[in-house]
């Protein structure tokens, strides 16, 4: 594992059209037991803290959602010295009341991909990590008091359903979900963030609606250029809020994620 001159703390994992953010950057390109992450991670400082930023599907989206390799993200993050990480990305919304450009920090998730490993613990003892809360409580609340000062009007809570992709769903999929209470839909929250519950690291989700889901009105379905589109549109606002949430992460977690694997003996150790 490269090592660079001094540790981040907290780490960005960009999603679509989120490839630029750090400025006067150091690369590293580490390795992994997990082969390498999607692209070099830019290191570098926002606020007085040091970031560590990866671009979920690489540079160059070369990464479809199904073949990110998430273990070597996540592993090379924490490697780094991460503890904390921010995750943009652009979401399908299930609802009419969230229009395109809604910004939700959701506080449960819904696992329906299919081929995606999602532990580091497949090998030696079995280890069962509670998951009943995915994401980071200190963490949400920070991202939505960060969103309110930056002018946003952000949806407190709501479900994301992850699916395997790349393909959308059809109206049917569409339909179900929305059926079954779920708010939000996308293809990288999972198994992302109980990756990262299983390194003992804080996740906060941000997550930018860029268009209705196939079953929630007629017309032509979701497309990959409506997505970049409105991901596009409010880039130069989602910068500056996520800006504003690393500097308002707490130094000292309070929460519970940094004791996730307390009690647990792991068949590996973690780095």
């Amino acid at each position: 594992m490269a090592q660079t001159t001094s540790q981040p703390e907290i780490g960005v994992i960009g999603g679509s059209g989120f490839y630029s953010f750090l400025d006067d950057i150091e690369e590293v390109r580490p390795d992994t037991p997990y082969g390498p992450p999607s692209d070099a991670i830019a290191i570098g400082e926002i606020a007085g803290r040091r970031v560590a930023f990866i671009p979920r599907h690489g540079r160059d989206h070369r990464h479809p959602p199904h073949r990110i390799p998430y273990r070597a993200n996540l592993w090379a993050l924490r490697a780094l010295g991460v503890r904390q990480i921010v995750a943009p990305s652009a979401v399908g919304s299930l609802t009419p009341d969230y229009g395109a450009g809604t910004l939700a920090v959701p506080d449960q998730l819904v696992d329906r991909t299919q081929s995606r490993v999602q532990t580091f613990y497949d090998e030696g003892a079995a280890v069962h990590l509670s998951f009943a809360d995915p994401y980071c409580p200190t963490g949400r609340q920070t991202a939505l008091a960060a969103a309110r000062t930056a002018q946003w009007a952000p949806v407190d809570g709501g479900t994301l359903v992850v699916i395997e992709g790349p393909r959308f769903s059809t109206r049917a999929e569409s339909r179900w979900y929305a059926a079954q209470g779920w708010t939000l839909i996308g293809m990288t929250g999972h198994p992302e963030a109980v990756l990262a519950r299983e390194l003992a690291l804080c996740y906060t989700p941000l997550c930018l609606v860029t268009d209705l889901d196939a079953g929630i009105e007629e017309g032509e379905g979701v497309t990959m250029e409506e997505v970049f589109r409105v991901f596009g549109e409010n880039i130069d606002r989602l910068r500056p809020l996520v800006a504003e949430v690393i500097k308002s992460l707490p130094q000292n977690r309070p929460c519970p994620c940094p004791h996730s694997l307390d009690g647990i003996k792991l068949p590996i150790p973690l780095p």
